[in-house]
């Protein structure tokens, strides 16, 4: 197993994150800065990222029902609540698979799996992600074309893949980019304010019944499922 897979596979960050690791020299093996990408650390062999030891985690990963109000990082400079004060000290070393805004509810998945992380957040496999949009007004069916068109948002050619009402307020609509807080600001540019918004599908992957600031492990089934959407 590659050195970046490794330290994927044990739960420091994704594939990216574990190369800029290593090419910052932040990495050690028995000793000695590694800065070489192919190298495959044995099974007696001391892996240290900044000092650390580092140990190789069975995998593990979670789907959490994020509240409003807490923000998608393991620490916040302002202070403020986090996912990660909804899960139990053992999964400290889990990391999340994408971000919600502070005020968006819903599905959010947690892991040790960089390769997994990177394959669901990777722009060119164009993963759906479906919310639920609660307006601040009854919307114009009209104005869908011109957000399936696209919408420039901070620079950004901003796309919504499809639209559906599920009733005058409320909408059903899938992204398969990640731009920040690009529902929101797509409906602004529009001329509507996003009141309630929530996450209710990654891929194959759906939210359900989960309560509110609940989480559970997904299922074989629903990883062997994640995992088919991409190339491995």
């Amino acid at each position: 197993m590659r050195l970046n897979r490794f330290l994927a596979a044990a739960g420091i960050g994704s594939r990216r994150h574990c190369d800029e690791l290593i090419a910052a020299g932040q990495v050690t093996i028995n000793g000695k800065t590694c800065t070489d990408f192919s190298t495959q650390p044995g099974g007696r062999d001391h892996v240290k990222v900044n000092g650390k030891l580092i140990h190789l985690a069975p995998p593990l990963t979670i789907m959490l029902h994020k509240p409003a109000g807490f923000v998608s990082t393991r620490k916040d400079p302002r202070v403020r609540d986090t996912v990660f004060d909804l899960l139990p000290a053992k999964f400290s070393r889990l990391f999340n698979i994408g971000r919600l805004d502070a005020q968006t509810e819903g599905l959010l998945l947690l892991t040790n799996d960089g390769d997994l992380a990177q394959s669901l957040t990777h722009p060119r496999y164009k993963i759906e992600k479906e919310y639920e949009v609660t307006l601040d007004r009854p919307w114009d069916p009209e104005l869908a074309s011109k957000l399936q068109r696209g919408i420039f948002v901070g620079g950004e050619r901003a796309t919504i893949a499809r639209l559906h009402s599920v009733s005058p307020v409320r909408l059903r609509v899938v992204l398969r980019q990640g731009i920040n807080r690009q529902i929101r600001r797509m409906f602004e540019a529009v001329g509507y304010r996003v009141k309630d918004l929530i996450r209710i599908r990654i891929a194959s992957l759906r939210l359900g019944d989960l309560p509110r600031g609940h989480w559970r492990p997904l299922t074989k089934r629903e990883l062997k499922s994640l995992e088919a959407r991409v190339p491995q």
